[in-house]
């Protein structure tokens, strides 16, 4: 190969970890056919951001699908390796070393309670593991392998799709995501460019506020809005390659509207599209030199925004994160009695079971039975409901014993 694989970088490279012949790729023999096979499974799917997703999901090196990701001045710099680094599926075949296409039902448990013992949440399992079963059921629908080794009994691993941890993610209600926006437009630079930065910080918050996904909304294009039927709508490529319309809500036009007349502006207005022309399209959100933004940028921006928001966002600032805003709009949507089907529709989820797991709305004081079990329990030592029991009251059928201060 023509370059060392990005997927090894971390390995140390040492003859206790390479053997004979190995140059490139621990336990394989043969890394220029191996990278054709994972090539070929990644070219399915037709949203660049899914391929990005799942291969450094497995540790993958992303230039392999997008080759100019690694362009200079195209990204930020590579954020630090979390805790689960070195665990990414082939890092940890290359570590044995296992050739991936010979790995058994054995090694795919291992590597599971690997990732258990360090610390890698359920939720984090079961995608992790979807991803390499996806890979595999590719490999052995082409021969590459006798059968999909990550074809697991899930329930017995706890993995179970109906086996979900309570979501980590932060709920925001509705007056948080207001100061956000009012947030948002702050100026955060001084100089020409100051208005422009702001006005597309509100833009990118606003958009969040459709319940998009961030690399959706990475992956918008100016002509990605349009009317149909009447209405300004967004076309959305979200998951598995599927677009879906998105209804553009007065907020947000608003917010692109300003965005987009203070950007051509300052670019000396929009450039007429070249009769014939079949270059890229002009990104929604755009860095100054005219580039996509990137998801690490926003990302990391929105944190920024919330810091500086206020007392609303006390406590919860640091927990603020695109995806926060998704989960914040299904939530506020069926809290105000929207039909769990025309929300489903509008966030792009494939099923209503993933859209109920969002709305969290339906875990408040009014529908939990805690006071109802607390009230009984107090009726039985003498007290109302809803009031407790002064802790210096002597314990029922227990003269003399008091509760500690």
């Amino acid at each position: 190969m023509t370059d060392a694989l990005a997927v090894l970088e971390s390995l140390p490279r040492s003859p206790a970890t390479l053997g004979p012949g190995d140059t490139d790729w621990p336990g394989v023999d043969d890394p220029d056919t191996l990278r054709a096979q994972l090539a070929d499974w990644l070219s399915q799917y037709a949203n660049a951001g899914t391929r990005r997703t799942y291969a450094y999901a497995l540790g993958l090196p992303t230039a392999w699908v997008d080759p100019g990701a690694d362009r200079p001045g195209r990204r930020p710099p590579a954020a630090a390796a979390g805790p689960l680094h070195d665990l990414a599926w082939f890092r940890w075949c290359a570590r044995i070393p296992l050739d991936p296409r010979a790995a058994t039902a054995t090694h795919v448990k291992a590597w599971l309670h690997a990732l258990d013992a360090a610390g890698a949440q359920r939720r984090t399992r079961q995608r992790m593991l979807s991803t390499l079963s996806a890979l595999y059921g590719h490999l052995a629908e082409a021969g590459v392998v006798a059968a999909n080794p990550a074809a697991l009994n899930r329930s017995r691993l706890g993995l179970a799709s109906t086996a979900r941890d309570a979501s980590p993610t932060v709920r925001l209600t509705a007056g948080q995501v207001a100061a956000l926006l009012d947030a948002a437009a702050a100026p955060t630079v001084r100089g020409r460019h100051a208005e422009l930065y702001a006005r597309r910080a509100v833009a990118f918050v606003a958009l969040l506020t459709l319940g998009l996904r961030i690399s959706e909304v990475t992956g918008l294009d100016r002509d990605d809005l349009f009317r149909s039927g009447g209405e300004d709508v967004l076309r959305v490529l979200g998951k598995g390659g599927l677009h879906r319309e998105v209804y553009v809500t007065g907020l947000v036009r608003e917010a692109l509207d300003a965005y987009l007349r203070e950007r051509d502006r300052v670019d000396g207005g929009a450039a007429p599209a070249r009769r014939g022309w079949t270059g890229p399209a002009a990104p929604m959100l755009a860095t100054r030199a005219g580039g996509r933004c990137s998801r690490v940028d926003l990302w990391s921006q929105l944190r920024r925004i919330a810091t500086v928001a206020g007392p609303e966002l006390d406590g919860v600032a640091d927990r603020v994160h695109p995806h926060a805003l998704r989960h914040a709009y299904v939530t506020i949507a069926l809290e105000q009695d929207a039909r769990i089907q025309h929300v489903q529709a509008d966030v792009g989820h494939a099923t209503i079971a993933t859209t109920q797991h969002y709305d969290r709305g339906r875990r408040t004081r009014d529908t939990t039975a805690a006071d109802l079990v607390a009230d009984a329990v107090q009726a039985c030592r003498g007290a109302p409901p809803g009031v407790d029991v002064p802790g210096e009251r002597p314990a029922p059928g227990r003269p003399g014993l008091r509760s500690e201060p």
